[in-house]
């Protein structure tokens, strides 16, 4: 095994724990931590696994992932900070 396999061994192995954390919360922020966490995670893994098995098409999947990951962040920032803010 090289060690480009170790680690995508490596990052399968945490996503559970990521999953653990979306699921479970306790809190909305709780989750969308998990979330990121997981599609980082995602982004990770497509670009080790382009460059284990050589395949380029699978770095502009992670560009393309990573691009979507960070937009929904913002917006899920941004209603985890206007939701208390309804009455005012």
């Amino acid at each position: 095994m090289s060690f480009l396999e170790v680690m995508l061994l490596a990052l399968m192995l945490t996503l559970p724990f990521a999953l653990y954390r979306l699921v479970k919360g306790p809190t909305l922020p709780d989750r969308v931590v998990g979330l990121d966490l997981i599609t980082t995670l995602s982004v990770a893994l497509a670009a080790l696994y382009a460059l284990v098995s050589g395949q380029t098409a699978f770095l502009d999947v992670a560009i393309a992932l990573a691009l979507f990951a960070f937009l929904a962040t913002l917006g899920l920032a941004r209603y985890i900070e206007y939701r208390g803010h309804k009455g005012d």
